[in-house]
């Protein structure tokens, strides 16, 4: 469902204040191109971790644990490398310097949050 023009401006106005109050949460919550999952790192882990079961698998049927270890370790590097994402040269983070000091003039996420709330309850009947 599509939002409207109005709950568009202010969903906006919401994301410039987060950006503006807390830059470093903005930008680690934002859903951006810059960290993404990649095929290639899901399929070459899947790859990786389908090779360390089968170390394990050899190891438990040679009774050699330093064998089975090492498969469990393998196993474990895959799955971490498939589900890592990754981060793409030249990606710089969001700066939100020149935003906080025109939100530390208004009062602030909170109080700008109020004042809106208090927009909404004016303007309906």
């Amino acid at each position: 469902m599509a939002l409207s023009e109005h709950e568009q401006r202010l969903l906006d106005q919401l994301e410039q204040q987060l950006h503006a109050d807390d830059p470093k949460f903005a930008h680690s919550m934002a859903s951006s191109t810059s960290r993404s999952m990649s095929t290639r790192r899901i399929v070459i882990g899947s790859l990786v971790t389908i090779a360390g079961v089968a170390v394990l698998l050899l190891g438990i049927w040679n009774q050699f644990i330093p064998v089975g270890v090492a498969g469990f370790l393998i196993m474990g590097a895959g799955v971490y490398y498939a589900t890592s994402k990754t981060r793409l040269d030249g990606a710089a983070p969001h700066s939100g310097k020149g935003a906080k000091a025109s939100s530390s003039a208004g009062g602030g996420f909170l109080s700008s949050l109020e004042e809106k709330w208090d927009e909404r309850k004016r303007d309906q009947p």
